[in-house]
């Protein structure tokens, strides 16, 4: 895996984007753009080169989704992500094993390890875990099954500076993209448009991840408010709530229709979403069509804004693809290592489905 695909965060918030990238840019200003992050950090652990390979036409791809297949949002993503790798790899769809709604409030027989075992005995060459919460399966799976590539979706156990590294896990690679930057465009979006001063957020569960990523949009939208609207950032309300778990599951998580409806009656008129499906676009775009003015972010997926596009200003989506294939085509030509990747968006071709 020698070459480095630049794959994630890719937004169709041009307008945003183009002031934030100015800002950034601007050498009198405090804020500047690491190094190479269009790049991204990737970091493999020493010695953990897999051996082989896989006949191209023999492989086959497992993927363990965490919510549904056809969510609108993060799973379909990654879902569509394995599609494109199976496609570009000139494979039938019978290369690729997937299995959606692993998590134990809507699935408590089941364990990520015994679904990837699974996968294995249908043939499967690498296997993906696409949810954080799969990380003890992620685990058992690897030991269990040391000759099999995998990848912890968002996990750290490749980083060697990593709160869950795992040096003796040499065939469990992770990949996460800096969607920090979308959170930071889609914060300026959404103070570039509230007219009455007030942002909500439907966020998911508490972790270093979401909490990173409210904070990046929260400054990015206290930034723009100040340096492009004029107004006083103290004056921004930024209000969020959290339901509990990456999207909503009866009677275990908070009623993700319910928060939004309270954002809004709190004065929010611009719902941020951070859950993995369309809650926060969809109940905006009911109450905009019975006359409130109101607009919202949707999260993860491409084509996130169709269920209310009068008033999506755009969406900060994963495009997993790219990523998938290069894995994918490292199992094939026996060159695939423990690696974690932390990829930044393709800065000179944002929305590019192949970069």
């Amino acid at each position: 895996m020698k070459s480095r695909k630049r794959w994630l965060s890719t937004f169709t918030l041009l307008a945003a984007f183009a002031l934030i990238a100015s800002a950034c840019s601007d050498d009198g200003g405090d804020t500047t753009a690491a190094p190479d992050t269009t790049a991204g950090d990737t970091t493999a652990a020493p010695d953990t080169t897999a051996a082989g390979g896989v006949a191209a036409e023999d492989f086959k791809l497992g993927i363990l989704l965490v919510g549904p297949e056809f969510d609108q949002g993060y799973s379909q993503a990654h879902f569509e992500g394995a599609q494109y790798a199976i496609e570009k790899l000139g494979l039938s769809e019978d290369a690729l094993i997937s299995l959606d709604f692993i998590n134990p409030a809507d699935n408590p027989g089941l364990t990520p390890e015994g679904v990837a075992a699974d996968m294995i005995s249908q043939g499967a060459d690498l296997v993906i875990f696409n949810s954080d919460d799969m990380r003890d399966g992620a685990f058992a799976a690897a030991e269990q099954n040391p000759d099999v590539p995998m990848v912890w979706v968002s996990g750290d156990s490749a980083w060697t500076d990593g709160k869950d590294y795992r040096a003796d896990l040499t065939n469990l690679s992770n990949v996460w993209g800096q969607m920090i930057f979308g959170k930071m465009i889609s914060g300026c979006a959404a103070a570039l448009t509230t007219q009455t001063g007030s942002i909500g957020y439907l966020g998911p569960l508490t972790n270093d991840e979401t909490r990173r990523l409210v904070n990046s949009a929260y400054l990015g939208a206290r930034y723009c408010y100040e340096n492009y609207r004029g107004e006083d950032p103290d004056t921004l309300e930024f209000n969020v709530t959290y339901i509990g778990f990456w999207f909503e599951i009866p009677g275990v998580t908070l009623d993700a229709t319910q928060v939004v409806n309270d954002l809004i009656d709190g004065g929010a008129d611009v719902i941020m979403s951070g859950i993995d499906t369309t809650q926060a676009l969809v109940r905006s775009g009911q109450r905009a069509d019975a006359g409130e003015e109101l607009w919202a972010i949707p999260y993860d997926y491409v084509d996130g804004c169709q269920e209310a596009p009068d008033i999506c200003l755009g969406v900060p989506y994963f495009n997993w693809g790219p990523s998938y294939l290069e894995i994918a085509q490292s199992v094939i030509d026996g060159t695939y290592s423990a690696e974690w990747q932390w990829v930044g968006p393709d800065w000179d071709d944002l929305n590019n489905i192949d970069s």
